[in-house]
């Protein structure tokens, strides 16, 4: 059955706004899934909190050309075949989500076509690995909170120290006048 204008309009829409929603997305290929496996992979995409939703690649690509052409054209080639978008906060729970998804059904499905991650287009299956890996913000936050930390205890005993940052600065003050 085809598509009123009306309907295609309403979907490019409706997918604008999880583009817009999102900062991460992966393209997906769902073909010859059984029923069974699909309601599978929706029921854990569902509990991981990730968005599936299956669309036309005519108008996959209409709503991210509408919404930005240039920051999404990365993700054009990859939108062939059967299509299932998956729609995260997660930068990599939807490679989880397929990669265990696959050793539970024994399939290879979903295939990854492209994942779009905070502006970064990984195409292709080979990017699983990669994709599986990647830190959140808030993990490279927690990292990068961890290496501050540890110079700062340093400065805070040689603060203690009998004040010899002071001095030292003074040496620096002294010496830049002369």
């Amino acid at each position: 059955m085809a598509m009123t204008t009306a309907q295609k309009g309403e979907v490019i829409e409706l997918l604008k706004e999880k583009f817009s929603q999102y900062n991460n997305f992966y393209i997906t290929n769902t073909e010859a899934l059984t029923v069974e496996q699909a309601n599978k992979l929706r029921r854990v995409c569902f509990e991981k909190k990730v968005e599936l939703q299956v669309a036309k690649n005519t108008l996959i690509r209409k709503a991210l050309e509408q919404l930005d052409e240039e920051r999404f054209k990365g993700t054009f080639d990859s939108l062939h075949g059967v299509t299932a978008l998956m729609f995260s906060e997660s930068a990599k729970e939807p490679a989880l989500i397929i990669s265990s998804f696959r050793k539970d059904t024994k399939t290879e499905k979903p295939v990854l076509k492209a994942a779009f991650v905070d502006g970064d287009v990984f195409v292709g299956e080979a990017q699983m690995e990669t994709l599986k890996s990647l830190k959140s913000k808030h993990e490279l936050i927690g990292e990068i909170i961890g290496l501050l930390q540890s110079p700062a205890k340093n400065v805070i005993s040689a603060l203690n120290a009998g004040n010899k940052l002071a001095s030292l600065v003074k040496a620096l003050e002294t010496r830049a006048a002369n």
